[in-house]
């Protein structure tokens, strides 16, 4: 089994509101997204999604056999850090453990590399969450740091890694 990532279309809004719709994934998410996440709420995001600047906002739909499964993107900085982008991802919970992630990852890495001027990728997973440090680390991320008392998420006061991949 192999997923594929895409560019988000208007028809996924069902299938990726089914996927939100999860506090296990909003719980490793920044704040922002509602719950629970409507059909409106996703056809909101993907409309965002296809309108942005296509030279700083890489946002693709995670899909298996054409179905979301999940979201992944990267997202250009600016100023000195025009060459650097931020990524993101999550996957649906009854697809975790299947090696989905890392191949996501791996897709988005290639193709930012490969079509874009950004030279350096990174991430900042909460700590706590093993399964997407693991996933990065597969993925040829480096850990540079631990960002500590980094974010308030739940009531808590979390840690964040900091991880990164540089274009060879």
């Amino acid at each position: 089994m192999d997923c594929k990532i895409r560019p988000w279309r208007m028809d996924d809004a069902k299938s990726l509101a089914t996927v939100l719709n999860n506090r296990k994934i909003l719980d490793n998410l920044r704040d922002g997204i509602p719950f629970p996440y409507t059909i409106r709420d996703a056809e909101e995001y993907i409309s965002a999604m296809i309108s942005a600047n296509k030279d700083t906002t890489y946002a693709f739909a995670i899909t298996l056999d054409d179905k979301v499964i999940g979201s992944i993107g990267a997202f250009g900085k600016d100023n000195i850090h025009f060459r650097t982008a931020e990524t993101g991802y999550y996957i649906s919970e009854s697809y975790w453990g299947k090696g989905l992630g890392t191949s996501a990852v791996k897709q988005l890495c290639k193709y930012i590399f490969d079509n874009t001027g950004i030279i350096r990728l990174f991430a900042e997973p909460f700590a706590e969450n093993v399964a997407s440090c693991r996933i990065l680390e597969k993925s040829g991320f480096i850990c540079e740091g631990i960002l500590r008392k980094n974010a308030f998420k739940n009531g808590k006061i979390l840690d964040m890694k900091l991880y990164a991949l540089i274009k060879n």
